[in-house]
């Protein structure tokens, strides 16, 4: 991988760098630490909360949104129906030797990507791999496998479907391709269900959630009478998630405990869930890898219209093409590297039970595609299971503009002759008329009518079944008026996983000085960066203070963060330092300012400087935050000024 500006991206650097600047550091270090937990310094805080602002601000404000916080604990019944304690599992491979736990298709994919650069590095061939020093050991020896052409082919088909396997066929796989961990062999994968139990109370079983999403679905009434009952509308919520993961690795990438932004989109299934504001933006073209072009083993990207890709079905409905559009939006909006942004459509055999259709938002990293958003079709599996569990009524009832007329079969018992004769099986009669489907109906009239009774299938009673004559029951044609409308929202579902965002956006953002390759810089968008002005007076000398103090305050008044740096080393490695912080404006306080109130203001990426007055400095970085202006805007209006900068 590279940075933008085309050197090859060095993670050992950004880490020294991330690490120094306290971005996030290991939980509980000074007790040996904890894998997949990570505490936020200062400056991810901030890039954090910017983020989700803007996402606020892209999504909840823009798509008027109901926003929700809601429980984190959870109790065991809803994750039990919404199908969270039986299928939200990995498959987890144990090596008897050791104790070490592993998760199956990340050591199928780490043994054949060893030994396919494994085979690229006996030819000669440049391997690009930042690997932790644990890992490199651990897939020395898997890299000593000579490769024919057939197998690499094999290998490589195996790597793009990775996400598709289930437990059965990765031990086939592991078996097959004799993987091992280091020098031992692994037991066959078994499920490993990925949450954290607890209790509520001295005995009721609970979950930490793993999403947000159940607590929305159960709040969907609520919001429907919020919306005055009209549909379609959204809900949407950011919050902590918990997931109790095999192996964490990878730093922020595959942690315990994330941050998620989750938005539920409810639309009527009727009409092929259109959306209002599609046609703004068919035109947009995306980054995308369907899932034939996955299943064929291969991992070519084309970018194609997303009108088109509805028309010709590769998506599946425009509300899904809309908010894939709008995450790139977004994407871009904070700074992700258009580039490294792909759109990859998940295989049959990896879609959720529930799922007509399921995309993700993954970002090229050192460590390969991440995915960093999923956006589904969850169809109407949530609201339907819930509603059938607890009754409540979680559809929408509708009056019709005009009524509906249907003809169907009506099959009513006579209850007054019925109950005394059937006593205590009665009931169960009852139930099993009224489930009667339309076919079925119809051929019992006729038996009814041939034969003056007809012979009915009930389960529940002793006997298994009944017989019921003409006087019993009545089964005839009719024309039955409905004027309102009963259905179940479908939901379509862009679920965000801000710890991996902010950490592709580090990635993204990094890069050195061309003339220095010591000088670390992180090319943040003004919007998310934690500081977006240094405050910089050219010397300790006292006069420069209230100057100083003036710009801090009316900087503040304006809602833009800044910070002094006030220290003795010189002003370049003062804005050297800050440039490593993602600081992306600096304002510098010299002896031309206590004469005559001007003022330089020096950008980030370019290190070029403007001078002009304090109204027209504050006036500038307003505009740059507020992305009104960009670099070469404000350079065209204000007097370019040279000098200052020195090591």
């Amino acid at each position: 991988m590279t940075t933008h500006d085309g050197k090859p991206f060095n993670r050992e650097m950004l880490e020294s760098l991330v690490r120094r600047r306290c971005f996030y550091l290991p939980s509980f270090e000074p007790y040996g630490g904890v894998k997949g937990l990570y505490d936020y310094g200062a400056p991810l805080c901030g890039i954090q909360t910017n983020v989700v602002n803007e996402w606020r601000k892209h999504f909840v404000k823009r798509e008027k949104m109901f926003e929700l916080d809601c429980s984190v604990l959870t109790p065991y019944d809803v994750l039990k129906t919404s199908g969270h304690v039986d299928r939200f599992i990995d498959w987890m491979c144990k090596d008897p030797k050791t104790g070490e736990l592993l998760r199956a298709d990340h050591l199928v994919e780490d043994v054949l990507e060893a030994r396919l650069n494994g085979d690229k590095e006996a030819r000669g061939e440049k391997v690009e791999t930042q690997e932790e020093p644990a890992k490199k050991k651990k897939k020395a020896k898997a890299m000593n496998v000579k490769l024919d052409d057939e197998l690499k082919k094999e290998y490589e088909e195996i790597l793009a479907k990775i996400d598709g396997y289930n437990g059965e066929e990765l031990g086939l796989l592991i078996t097959k391709h004799r993987i091992k961990n280091g020098d031992n062999e692994v037991l066959p994968p078994v499920e490993y269900n990925l949450m954290f139990s607890t209790t509520l109370g001295a005995s009721g079983p609970a979950f930490l959630r793993p999403e947000t999403a159940q607590a929305q679905f159960l709040n969907f009434a609520s919001l429907l009478e919020q919306n005055q009952n009209e549909m379609p509308f959204a809900s949407a919520s950011v919050g902590k998630s918990y997931r109790n993961e095999i192996s964490p690795r990878s730093g922020l990438l595959r942690v315990r405990e994330f941050l998620m932004g989750e938005i539920e989109m409810y639309v009527d299934p009727e009409g092929g869930k259109k959306h209002p504001r599609f046609e703004e933006i068919k035109d947009v073209e995306l980054a995308m890898l369907d899932r034939h072009t996955q299943t064929a083993g291969k991992t070519d990207v084309r970018k194609i219209a997303i009108g088109k890709a509805v028309a010709d079905g590769i998506v599946d409905n425009e509300t899904l093409g809309y908010f894939l559009v709008r995450i790139q939006q977004f994407m871009a909006k904070i700074g992700v590297d258009q580039s490294k942004l792909r759109f990859r459509q998940h295989m049959a055999n990896e879609m959720a039970h529930y799922a007509a259709d399921c995309w993700d938002a993954e970002l090229l990293t050192s460590y390969g595609w991440i995915e960093c958003v999923g956006c589904a079709d969850r169809s109407a599996y949530d609201l339907t299971v819930h509603m059938k569990k607890t009754g409540a009524a979680l559809l929408v009832r509708e009056t019709r503009k005009q009524p509906l007329h249907i003809e169907e079969w009506q099959a009513t018992l006579d209850r007054k002759k019925a109950g005394p004769k059937f006593k205590k099986d009665g009931k169960a009669i009852e139930a099993a008329v009224d489930a009667l489907t339309q076919e079925m109906r119809e051929k019992l009239s006729l038996d009814l009518e041939r034969e003056g009774k007809i012979t009915l299938e009930v389960p529940e009673i002793s006997a298994g079944s009944v017989e019921l004559e003409k006087e019993l029951i009545k089964i005839e044609k009719a024309t039955r008026i409905e004027n309102t409308r009963e259905y179940i929202p479908n939901v379509i579902e862009p679920s965000f996983g801000f710890g991996r965002i902010l950490y592709s956006l580090l990635e993204h953002s990094f890069w050195t000085r061309p003339d220095d390759a010591a000088r670390s810089i992180l090319s943040f968008q003004p919007s998310i960066a934690p500081t977006k002005v240094l405050l910089v007076p050219l010397s300790k000398n006292t006069d420069f203070d209230p100057l100083v103090k003036r710009l801090d305050y009316k900087l503040s008044d304006l809602g833009i963060e800044a910070k002094v740096d006030a220290s003795s080393v010189s002003i370049g490695k003062r804005y050297s330092r800050n440039d490593g912080m993602g600081t992306p404006l600096g304002i510098t306080v010299d002896f031309q300012s206590i004469k005559d109130a001007t003022f330089t203001l020096r950008d980030r990426d370019t290190t070029k400087q403007v001078r002009a007055s304090e109204a027209e400095i504050l006036q500038a970085v307003l505009n740059l935050v507020h992305e009104r202006e960009t670099w070469a805007d404000v350079q065209a209006r204000l007097p370019a000024f040279e000098g200052q900068e020195v090591d």
